[in-house]
C-alpha cells in the first residue's frame, strides 16, 4: 500500500506542477499581450534570456522594456498545445505560440514553436530561458 500511496502522491504533485506551469505560461502571455511589464517581471528570473526566431538573444531587462513600450504591439499572444516535463525543481514546457500584431508599420500573424525552461524557487515557478522558432507551413 505504501508504494501505491507514494505513486498517487507523486502523480498528484506532477498534475499540480503541470497546472501551475501552464498557468504561469498563460500569465506571461497575457502580460505580453496587454503590455504589463510588472506582471511579466514577476514571472521572469533575474538571469532570463530569450533566443528569438532570428537567433537574437535578449535578457530580462530588454524583454521587460519591449513589453512596457509595446513594441512590438501584440493583439494576440497565446500559447497552445503545451507539454510539460517536470524534473524536481526544474521543468521544460514546449508548445506553440500564436503572435498577432504589428512592429512599426509591419503587421504579423505567426505561429512559433517554443521551448521554455523553468525553475522553482521559494515555491514559485520562474522562467529562466525561452527559445522560439517560426513554424513552417
Amino acid at each position: 500500500m505504501m508504494l501505491m500511496w507514494n505513486g498517487i502522491a507523486h502523480a498528484s504533485e506532477a498534475a499540480n506542477d503541470e497546472r501551475d506551469l501552464l498557468r504561469a505560461e498563460a500569465a506571461l502571455c497575457h502580460a505580453f499581450e496587454v503590455g504589463d511589464a510588472v506582471a511579466a517581471g514577476r514571472g521572469l528570473d533575474a538571469r532570463f534570456t530569450l533566443t528569438d526566431s532570428r537567433g537574437h538573444v535578449t535578457n530580462r531587462a530588454q524583454n521587460l522594456a519591449e513589453i512596457a513600450e509595446r513594441q512590438p504591439y501584440y493583439e494576440v499572444f497565446r500559447n497552445r498545445d503545451g507539454k510539460v516535463r517536470v524534473y524536481g525543481d526544474a521543468a521544460v514546457v514546449t508548445g506553440i505560440t500564436r503572435a498577432k500584431g504589428h512592429s512599426g508599420k509591419d503587421e504579423f500573424d505567426v505561429d512559433f514553436s517554443y521551448t521554455d525552461t523553468w525553475i522553482r524557487r521559494n515555491g514559485a515557478w520562474l522562467l529562466v530561458a525561452s527559445h522560439a522558432s517560426k513554424r513552417q507551413e
